[in-house]
């Protein structure tokens, strides 16, 4: 069932002129530049951060048999891993990390003419994860985790102890979290010698970026009308379990 949605408020919203609208719009465009500017800035630091050399040997279980993590690159130099919150003993994934999903095939090719090779990578076993990807329809690089520490040494699978102790390293600090698993995006480097270097993960509401449905709901009169769910993405389905939703009714009634 979908999560109850509000009504856009015309009633108590300032309708105005074209003119004033447009004055309006050029006041607020000035602040969504400084946005633009601030994330260019932003990206610049974010690549200028040191790395660090993977030292650990992580193999994963692939359709094509077991795979080293530089053996997931791809030919290319750049990794970007999206961690899938799919745990053993679940039969579905996330709906969350779904909606992150839903966004990859469209993005894959386009990540790979820069030089990026796009995973996820989850602690289920390998049938389980092929048998949810057939039923979503998505066909990006899905591999699994569940014989390594990949899931725990990024910091988005914790251990039985961890969670039992009230609170878990997420998002580079010890906090409270609701469940074992948590979402996160990680990015690696390949140098022409195949030594592999992490340098940059992100977590909690920064895996926005990969949303790409997000930033277009942000666009609209009612935003994301998330406000009093029982969690802010509450509403969200696996695209394959949304109910339709009936047409609006017209307020005048139908014309003849």
């Amino acid at each position: 069932m979908n999560a109850t949605t509000t009504e856009a408020d015309t009633a108590h919203h300032a309708v105005v002129s074209r003119d004033q609208w447009t004055e309006a719009r050029r006041a607020l465009l000035e602040r969504e530049k400084e946005l633009t500017r601030l994330g260019d800035q932003i990206a610049r630091e974010r690549r200028a951060l040191p790395w660090v050399r993977v030292e650990k040997d992580y193999v994963f279980d692939t359709p094509d048999g077991p795979r080293a993590l530089a053996d997931l690159f791809e030919g290319r130099s750049q990794l970007l891993v999206q961690h899938f919150m799919f745990a053993p003993g679940w039969e579905q994934g996330c709906p969350s990390c779904s909606y992150m999903a839903d966004h990859n095939d469209g993005a894959a090719p386009h990540l790979a003419a820069r030089d990026v090779t796009l995973l996820v990578v989850s602690r289920n076993a390998l049938p389980e994860i092929e048998r949810f990807r057939e039923r979503m329809g998505w066909r990006f690089k899905w591999v699994s985790s569940a014989r390594n520490d990949f899931n725990h040494d990024f910091h988005v699978s914790f251990t039985p102890e961890e969670f039992a102790s009230g609170s878990v390293y997420y998002n580079f600090a010890m906090q409270p979290f609701p469940q074992a698993e948590a979402p996160g995006i990680s990015v690696f480097h390949k140098d022409e010698s195949g030594q592999v270097f992490h340098t940059y993960s992100r977590y909690g509401r920064g895996v926005e970026v990969m949303m790409g449905a997000y930033p277009l709901i942000d666009l609209v009169p009612k935003g994301r009308d998330e406000e009093g769910l029982e969690h802010t993405m509450a509403w969200v389905r696996h695209h394959d379990r949304y109910e339709a939703r009936p047409a609006a009714h017209a307020c005048c009634g139908s014309r003849g």
